[in-house]
């Protein structure tokens, strides 16, 4: 009676794993920095960002969500305010991002029943990214000088719907507030250089651009959790 007990529960377990649903697919679109540097408009993709995207939908209204995205940015003195176009300073960076977190649904997303599915969201987490640190050097131009790791903070709004039964497409606007204030070389370790800007500010960077799944799986237990 032991061993049955221990072989039900093994295969409710089983049964409980497959019974979820999943989704992965691609993300694509355009990045730009927020900083000391050029425009100091909040959503201007100026650069190309990629990457990959993973869900399990723990239930209708929320989900576990991990992502990989690659994005470029760019800054320039003569995109920014008078004094910032004076100043005349210009970079490129980079960014590799890891992110993980729960996407909350505003409505019910059900995808078992046939019918088109439709929902706001939003998504927050802990992201870690790699990124080039910048600094001044002596002929006043911004140029990376390390190779650093760093983690952000994600505040993403976006919506979803479904394509027929297999396929979510989605697009979204997301804010990454960075533990740092050299993305942007407006800060760097003593010995690399001055700093300038605002140094009590740290950067930021944004993505905005549409996401496309695969979704598959059976319907889950919607139990609490």
């Amino acid at each position: 009676m032991r061993y049955l007990t221990s072989i039900v529960i093994v295969l409710f377990f089983v049964q409980s794993i497959a019974a979820q649903t999943y989704e992965v697919g691609l993300i694509a679109g355009g990045s730009n920095y927020i900083g000391d540097v050029g425009s100091t408009q909040y959503i201007s993709p100026n650069d190309i960002a990629l990457g990959a995207i993973g869900k399990w939908n723990r239930s209708k209204r929320h989900a576990f969500r991990a992502s990989f995205l690659y994005a470029e940015f760019n800054a320039d003195d003569a995109k920014g305010d008078d004094r910032r176009k004076e100043r005349g300073l210009s970079f490129d960076n980079s960014i590799k991002e890891i992110s993980l977190g729960m996407e909350y649904n505003f409505w019910d997303w059900y995808l078992y029943d046939g019918e088109q599915q439709f929902t706001p969201y939003l998504y927050t987490g802990i992201t870690t990214f790699n990124y080039g640190a910048q600094a001044i050097n002596a002929n006043n131009e911004i140029q990376a000088y390390a190779d650093k790791w760093g983690f952000a903070i994600p505040m993403v709004l976006g919506i979803k719907k479904t394509l027929g039964r297999d396929f979510v497409i989605g697009a979204e606007i997301g804010a990454r507030y960075t533990f740092t204030d050299n993305l942007d070389g407006s800060n760097p370790e003593s010995r690399f250089g001055e700093g300038f800007g605002n140094l009590n500010n740290n950067d930021w960077y944004m993505f905005t651009g549409i996401t496309i799944s695969y979704t598959w799986g059976r319907i889950p237990c919607y139990c609490s959790f």
